[in-house]
C-alpha cells in the first residue's frame, strides 16, 4: 500500500482588510524534511501519517505542507501555486492507494469560495474513482455536500480549543487504511443543522454533546462523526453549522445518525452559543474578584481569528482605571518590536503602541515605557493531551512595563496559546489580579488550571458576534439567530 499526503491550512476572515499572500505561508516540502527540518506546529499532523505510516509498513510519499495565520482573502496566484504544487507532488508519487490531505475547511481565495472542495476535487480528477482520499478539516469549516461526495473519509476536530489536532489525524489515517484494505466501507452523510454561531466544547451543553459523539463512535457501524461549528467570519455560500456522520458501508444510517445528532445540536441552540462581556464589566467583575489572576480572553482582537491583534481598546481601559496589576498579550507590532530590539532591558522609551490596521484597532496609544525583557523568535506551547504540545512561534518578542502594566508585544502576528507568553519573561503570572489574552478560546487548555475566574470579553474587535447585523454578501436569513426556527419556514 502507498499513500500521499501533504496540507494546506489557512482559515479566511473575509471582512478583514488585510490579504493572504505568499510570504504569509510557513512551507515544508519532502526536501525540507529530507535535510533535517522537522514538523512542527500545525505541521505535526504530517508527522503522525509519517510514524502511522511507517508502523503499518506502507510506502508513503510526502509532498508539502503550507499553513498561515489567519487573514483576509487569500490572493488567487498563491492559492493556486500551491495547490498546483501538491498536485504535480501527488502526480510524481503515483499511483497512490491514498491520499491524507490535511486542510483547514474555511480558506477563500480571490474566485474561490470554497479552496478545500476545490482542491479536493483536483485531486480526485487525478486519482480516480478507486483511490481513497481522506481529509482531516478545523472544526471551524465550511462543508459542502459536493465536498463529502469527493471525498472518502472527513475527520474534523472535535475539541474547542483544538486540543485533539493529531488524535484526529490518527484517526483519519486509521479508517483510510482500514478502507484500503477492505476492512470498512466509509459512507458519509451530512445534517444542516442551519444554525451560525461559535461554539466552546469544555462547558455544558457542549461538553456532553462531544462526549455523545464519542460514546457513539465505533458501535453498531458508526465510524466517525463530526459537528463542523462552522467559521463566521467567512461569508461563503454554505456558511453554517453542519452534522457529519461515517458508516460502514451503510449510507441510510449515515444519514440518520447525521439527522438525529443535528436535530440535537439544533435544540442547544439558545444555550451553546459564546457569551461575551462588555469590556466595562469584564474589568469590573475581574477587578472585584476576589483572587488572581483573572484571564480574560479579548475574544474579539483574536488573530486566529483574522483579527489585526493591535487593538487598543482594552490597553487603553486598564490604563485609564490606573489599574497596575495586569498584563496583557500579544499586541502585534513588528514596528514597536523592531526599536526596542535595538535596545537593552531597563531602556525608557516612548512609543506609538498598536492601532495600526483600522477602525477596528482602535487609536494608537502614545506610552512611555521600560522594557523588562527582549526575546528573539520567542516560541510557545499549545497542549494536546496525549501528545507532546505543539510548538507556535511568536516572532521576536519584548516585554514593556507602563504603569504597573506588562504589555507582550510581538513581531509575528498570532494568539495566545500559553502562559509562555508571560513567564518566559519572568512574569510572575500568580502575582496579577488581570491578565487579558488576545485569543478567542486556544489559550483555555493552558490557563484553565491556573486562572482563578475566566471571563470572555467583546472590546470591539473585528471578531464581532452580533451575526445578523455582520453585513454579509451572501443570505444567511434562513439560519438561526436570523430566525429562531429555520426548519419551520
Amino acid at each position: 500500500m502507498k499513500v500521499f499526503f501533504s496540507g494546506l491550512v489557512t482559515e479566511t476572515n473575509t471582512f478583514v482588510p488585510f490579504p493572504t499572500g505568499l510570504k504569509d505561508f510557513h512551507t515544508i516540502r519532502a526536501e525540507d524534511v529530507q535535510q533535517g527540518q522537522t514538523f512542527t506546529d500545525w505541521s505535526a499532523v504530517m508527522q503522525v501519517f509519517t510514524e502511522v505510516a511507517q508502523a503499518r509498513g506502507w510506502d508513503y510519499a510526502f509532498g508539502l505542507h503550507a499553513t498561515a495565520e489567519p487573514a483576509g482573502t487569500t490572493v488567487q496566484s498563491t492559492y493556486e501555486s500551491l495547490r498546483d504544487e501538491i498536485l504535480s507532488r501527488l502526480e510524481t508519487a503515483m499511483p497512490v492507494d491514498a491520499v491524507l490531505l490535511d486542510l483547514h475547511g474555511a480558506m477563500v481565495a480571490h474566485g474561490y469560495d470554497d479552496c478545500e472542495e476545490d482542491i479536493v476535487s483536483h485531486v480526485r480528477k487525478r486519482v480516480g474513482p478507486d483511490v481513497i482520499i481522506g481529509v482531516e478539516l478545523d472544526l471551524h469549516c465550511h462543508v459542502s455536500q459536493k465536498l463529502v461526495d469527493t471525498a472518502d473519509v472527513i475527520c474534523i476536530y472535535k475539541e474547542y480549543p483544538h486540543t485533539d489536532i493529531l488524535d484526529r489525524a490518527r484517526d483519519l489515517i486509521d479508517l483510510v487504511g482500514d478502507a484500503v484494505e477492505g476492512k470498512i466501507k466509509p459512507t458519509m452523510a451530512l445534517y444542516d443543522c442551519k444554525m451560525v454561531g461559535t461554539y466552546l466544547t469544555p462547558y455544558e451543553p457542549m461538553r456532553g454533546f462531544v462526549d455523545e459523539m464519542f460514546a457513539a463512535e465505533g458501535k453498531d457501524g458508526v465510524l466517525s462523526l463530526s459537528l463542523a461549528h462552522c467559521f463566521p467570519w467567512g461569508d461563503v455560500p454554505h456558511l453554517g453549522t453542519k452534522m457529519l456522520a461515517i458508516t460502514d458501508n451503510n449510507p441510510e444510517q449515515a444519514a440518520e445518525v447525521a439527522a438525529s445528532f443535528g436535530r440535537k445540536f439544533f435544540s442547544l441552540r439558545h444555550e451553546v452559543n459564546q457569551k461575551q462581556m462588555s469590556l466595562s464589566d469584564a474589568l469590573d467583575t475581574a477587578l472585584a474578584h476576589e483572587s488572581g489572576p483573572v484571564v480574560i480572553a479579548d475574544a474579539t482582537d483574536n488573530p486566529g481569528g483574522g483579527a489585526p491583534s493591535d487593538s487598543t481598546m482594552a490597553l487603553r481601559e486598564l490604563l485609564a482605571r490606573g489599574v497596575t496589576n495586569a498584563a496583557i498579550a500579544m499586541m502585534w507590532d513588528p514596528v514597536i518590536v523592531n526599536i526596542v530590539m535595538s535596545t537593552e532591558v531597563g531602556a525608557k522609551l516612548d512609543v506609538r503602541l498598536g492601532g495600526k490596521l483600522g477602525p477596528m484597532s482602535g487609536d494608537p496609544l502614545d506610552l512611555e515605557v521600560e522594557v523588562v525583557g527582549i526575546i528573539p523568535q520567542m516560541l510557545q506551547e499549545f497542549p494536546q493531551p496525549g501528545s507532546a504540545p505543539l510548538a507556535y512561534p511568536c516572532g521576536d518578542a519584548v516585554a514593556l512595563r507602563c504603569k504597573g502594566i506588562d504589555i507582550i508585544v510581538n513581531s509575528l502576528r498570532g494568539q495566545v496559546f500559553s502562559p509562555h507568553v508571560f513567564t518566559n519573561f519572568g512574569i510572575d503570572i500568580s502575582q496579577k489580579q488581570v491578565l487579558i489574552v488576545k485569543s478567542t478560546q486556544h489559550f483555555y487548555a493552558a490557563f484553565a488550571p491556573v486562572a482563578s475566574k475566566i471571563l470572555y470579553m467583546n472590546a470591539g474587535g473585528a471578531l464581532q458576534t452580533d451575526y445578523p447585523n455582520i453585513p454579509y454578501q451572501y443570505d444567511h436569513r434562513h439560519q438561526y439567530p436570523w430566525v429562531d426556527d429555520p426548519f419551520a419556514l
